[in-house]
């Protein structure tokens, strides 16, 4: 069913206009704060609109070159969005669907690359064993082009990724996960509250029902569990990665398997019925989960990320605004715990590609006519967090208030509970009010010190003076003036950089 993997012929099909996507690629920073990217963006997804009202979503999490994230855009929607869906179909058959799906892609994959793999062989027998440990200068002209060509051969067929698959028809939910990428629900309820739900666990090293599958299989789940990770990846299931789907009993952690242990099978969940819900719908890359946990910790990622969404969805206008906008918030909070110093910094020395995935489901976009500034709206976002990994279930209320014109959101002694002293994006930024069984704390999203800087200003100091300017948020006077002492008398600094 498959078409070849270099043809696009998903350019044709309609994108949906209801999702929005932001990316930001991989990073690693130097001592200096700066960050470089280190390979090409890996991350895919896909975002169509099918007949019958079938939707398809998806975010692709891929490694080791992009070649399987690519290929498994491709070919999943080809096996989805051809006809195969129809609104007659029950629960049962779209789950069937879906699993064939992704049994149809890994296979298709792996024969794209079956002629690069035989010539592989072929010429890994070429080599005479003791040439393996040989220099490469050393080696005669022909081996070093046998070598050469290896490694580019190696290349072309390395690689997998992690998928998470959304599917809405007939109004209902299904989410095909296969790996490490998370997908969260947000249902807002007729009191105004969210409940978040994390659908599905990651299949990971520490993920229990993950590392009884592999027991199952005769290997030792507790070395898989201190090890980490399994031939370079964290997930225990994913899409290519041919190295360990057919070489796995060379593998030491896996050489006992009495089958393939890492498998490209989907948990399947849904389908969840949308009628009435109000809300969106999160897909995420293991990257943007991972940046933000490296700079705050796991326990209220999903919280922050629902927070995020929320606060821009009450000031955007456009749904790729709001996706971008939360990409660029975590990339800058990642960052901003790395040059802190900080207990958390030493997790925040790189991190890779970030993809998210915003569906809205009935939830409204902000009122491009009226400003987040105009009659200080409130926002709420109650999360009770629902996660199967949690041992207790707190209750967390975020109450986003977006700020009026007589009120200053910038309070004093506040610090930041969302994002530890970072800047949201544009010149008003929302209040968060946490509350939960255990702790109440009112902060601020912009704030990080103990407000000195902020004049606290009436309704009337709002108001443009006679030269049509609005006084100031920060009073840099004292500025100017140490400036001016060190590189002249305070009269040429104000006349000079100073306010006119």
């Amino acid at each position: 069913m498959c078409l070849s993997w270099h043809q696009s012929w998903t350019d044709d099909l309609p994108l949906c206009q209801m999702c929005g996507v932001g990316t930001a690629p991989n990073c690693v920073y130097g001592p200096d704060g700066k960050g470089t990217q280190s390979h090409p963006n890996e991350d895919g997804h896909l975002r169509f609109r099918g007949d019958d009202g079938c939707f398809l979503y998806g975010v692709f999490n891929g490694y080791d070159g992009s070649r399987v994230a690519n290929f498994a855009s491709q070919c999943l929607t080809a096996e989805l969005l051809l006809g195969q869906l129809n609104s007659g179909h029950t629960d049962n058959d779209v789950r069937r669907i879906l699993t064939q799906a992704f049994d149809v892609v890994e296979k298709s994959y792996f024969e794209t690359i079956d002629d690069a793999l035989a010539e592989k062989a072929n010429l890994s027998n070429y080599l005479l064993p003791h040439n393996e440990n040989v220099p490469f200068h050393q080696l005669s002209p022909q081996s070093q082009k046998v070598m050469e060509r290896l490694k580019e051969l190696e290349q072309e067929v390395s690689g997998g990724a992690t998928v998470a698959v959304a599917l809405i028809l007939n109004n209902k939910l299904y989410i095909a996960n296969v790996g490490t990428n998370r997908v969260l629900l947000c249902k807002s309820s007729s009191d105004g509250q969210n409940q978040v739900l994390q659908i599905g666990r990651p299949h990971s090293t520490d993920n229990e029902d993950e590392l009884q599958r592999l027991a199952a299989l005769g290997l030792d789940s507790a070395r898989i569990r201190q090890a980490g990770q399994i031939a370079g990846q964290s997930s225990t299931r994913r899409l290519g990665d041919y190295r360990v789907k057919f070489n796995y009993n060379e593998i030491d952690l896996l050489s006992a398997a009495k089958s393939k242990p890492v498998v490209a099978e989907p948990e399947i969940h849904g389908g969840q019925s949308l009628e009435g819900v109000t809300g969106f719908l999160l897909l995420m890359s293991e990257g943007l989960i991972n940046a933000l946990e490296s700079a705050h910790g796991p326990e209220q990622a999903n919280q922050e990320i629902v927070a995020m969404v929320a606060a821009e969805l009450a000031q955007q206008t456009s749904l790729e605004a709001v996706a971008q906008s939360v990409v660029d918030r975590v990339k800058r909070l990642h960052h901003d715990v790395f040059v802190s110093g900080r207990q958390r910094a030493t997790y925040c020395s790189r991190h890779e590609d970030m993809t998210l995935l915003i569906r809205t489901l009935n939830y409204p976009l902000a009122d491009a006519a009226l400003t987040p500034t105009q009659g200080g709206r409130v926002c709420p976002v109650s999360v009770p967090y629902l996660n199967s990994q949690s041992t207790s279930k707190t209750s967390v209320t975020l109450s986003l208030v977006m700020p009026s014109q007589s009120t200053l959101t910038n309070g004093t002694n506040t610090a930041s509970t969302l994002e530890e002293g970072t800047p949201t994006p544009g010149s008003q930024s929302p209040t968060a009010t946490l509350q939960s069984t255990n702790t109440q704390t009112q902060s601020s999203s912009s704030s990080s010190g103990d407000g000195s800087l902020f004049r606290q200003r009436g309704s009337q100091a709002a108001q443009p003076d006679e030269t049509g300017r609005v006084p100031p948020y920060v009073d840099f006077s004292q500025f100017y003036r140490l400036w001016g002492s060190d590189h002249g008398d305070g009269q040429s600094m104000q006349g000079g950089l100073g306010p006119q």
